[in-house]
């Protein structure tokens, strides 16, 4: 997500957290690093959250009369997520807030820690956690904060060894019963993982970056339409990273800002179908190199539904067009129809059936690589084995066209992840990842193999 970001706001944000937050969730790295974007599960942002991520798939409308309306009960919520009064964590309440602390710790195993098709080097780490997240429990209004870190320390490459920090929040304020305004920040100080796009070529070690973002946004409702307008800012600062030689590699050229003006509209006919169009603007000022500009402006819009066709099946089918102007000459223009697919299938309620596809444009931030049309597709499954033990797996498949070079990607993955409950206060979770490269220009072929536990104390 901008020369480490896509043209949308919500690409731009799975793309760089996600070498923080895949692996706090679960232990070892996610296949999302490897390469331009590999999807996971998409998270539902409750309204009004989701005003701040116009292009993710919003909650279908609850149109009923509320003193009528059923509870949910957990059974029937998504499998990813789920969580059973006996195995939620108690938190701690202090006033109006409530705090919720966790503590990991795990170990993992990677079996080429460069990414190299050459000589494949492997290695163990260990990885130490922590986060906390703290909400309000005001009747009107909100706060919501989440602050994390994680450390992976490599057993015999130090060099690999990294810690991972962010602080995230969000705000509603309630102007009126139909008008909100919301708020979202996030301050953080990550990694580009070796091998990874956005990872300068030759390096052996990951690439640190700062990461400042705000967002405001005014949502209100007219009846069955739903508006939401915002703005937002991303500010990256790019450090230093090492090749094989000892030679320091600079990322300096990928400094820079990212403005974006968004907006979406919602129109619910029921319940079970619902109507969207969502557009963002963006203007990319970034450093470059002497004689050369990485600056860029474009957009992308999306129009499409939200339907459940049976009480087993939900979809989200979004189409539309993009186009991203840059100032250098040698880079152009890349236009041209996107799009984004979703559809959830529950045969049971144990199980949930997923497939994502989504076409995405994006700029790794090597200047020898401007733009990238990645198209992807990934199937899945959650499986709730018993109330505390839950299985999830997933295929993915990558197309990545590289426009100012002669050089197309296909990127494979598979994600497997096992959490078991053993209290409301502690879990133990496994992760299998195994992600392949095949690239017209052999020398970035590549696959590896991630095998990681972890054991997490909630309080």
């Amino acid at each position: 997500m901008p020369d480490v970001v896509s043209a949308s706001s919500a690409s731009k944000r799975i793309w760089l957290v996600s070498a923080v937050t895949a692996v706090m969730l679960a232990g070892p790295t996610s296949p999302s690093e490897a390469q331009v974007v590999i999807p996971e599960r998409p998270i539902i942002w409750a309204p009004p959250w989701n005003a701040l991520h116009v292009f993710d798939p919003t909650l279908l409308p609850l149109l009923s009369d509320p003193t009528t309306r059923e509870p949910v009960a957990p059974e029937d919520t998504p499998v990813k997520g789920r969580q059973w009064p006996e195995y939620q964590p108690p938190g701690i309440r202090a006033g109006t807030w409530m705090f919720d602390p966790s503590v990991s710790a795990g170990g993992l195993y990677d079996s080429n820690v460069f990414s190299s098709n050459t000589e494949k080097q492997s290695d163990l780490a260990a990885t130490l956690g922590a986060s906390l997240h703290a909400r309000t429990l005001w009747e009107r209004h909100g706060i919501d904060l989440r602050a994390s870190t994680l450390s992976t320390i490599y057993r015999e490459h130090a060099g690999l060894n990294q810690t991972d920090a962010s602080l995230n929040g969000q705000a509603h304020f309630d102007i009126d019963h139909a008008t909100t305004l919301l708020s979202g920040f996030q301050a953080a100080y990550l990694h580009a993982p070796v091998g990874s796009l956005i990872s300068p070529a030759g390096a052996v070690e990951p690439t640190p970056f700062s990461l400042l973002s705000g967002d405001l946004t005014l949502r209100h409702e007219f009846g069955r339409l739903t508006g939401s307008a915002g703005a937002s800012v991303d500010s990256y600062d790019f450090g230093s990273t090492v090749a094989q030689n000892g030679r320091p590699i600079s990322k300096d050229s990928s400094d820079g800002q990212i403005y974006q003006a968004h907006g979406r509209i919602d129109y619910a006919f029921s319940e079970k179908l619902s109507l969207f169009t969502a557009a963002s603007g963006n203007t990319r000022r970034l450093r470059g190199v002497p004689g050369l500009s990485f600056n860029s402006d474009g957009y992308r819009a999306l129009a499409g539904f939200d339907v459940e066709l049976t009480p087993l099946v939900k979809a989200e089918l979004a189409g539309g067009y993009m186009d991203q102007r840059f100032e250098a000459a040698s880079f152009g223009t890349l236009k041209g129809p996107t799009y984004r697919a979703m559809l959830t299938w529950s045969p049971s309620r144990q199980l949930d059936v997923y497939f994502n596809a989504e076409q995405l444009v994006t700029t790794p931030g090597d200047i020898s690589v401007t733009a990238i049309v990645a198209n992807a597709a990934q199937l899945g499954f959650d499986y709730e084995i018993r109330r505390n033990v839950t299985l999830s797996a997933a295929a993915t498949y990558e197309k990545d066209n590289f426009k100012t070079e002669v050089r197309n990607d296909t990127v494979y993955g598979v994600d497997v992840q096992l959490i078991y409950r053993l209290t409301n206060m502690s879990s133990i979770s496994l992760r299998y990842n195994h992600i392949r490269r095949d690239s017209s220009q052999p020398q970035f072929d590549f696959d590896k193999d991630l095998i990681g536990i972890k054991a997490t104390a909630q309080f």
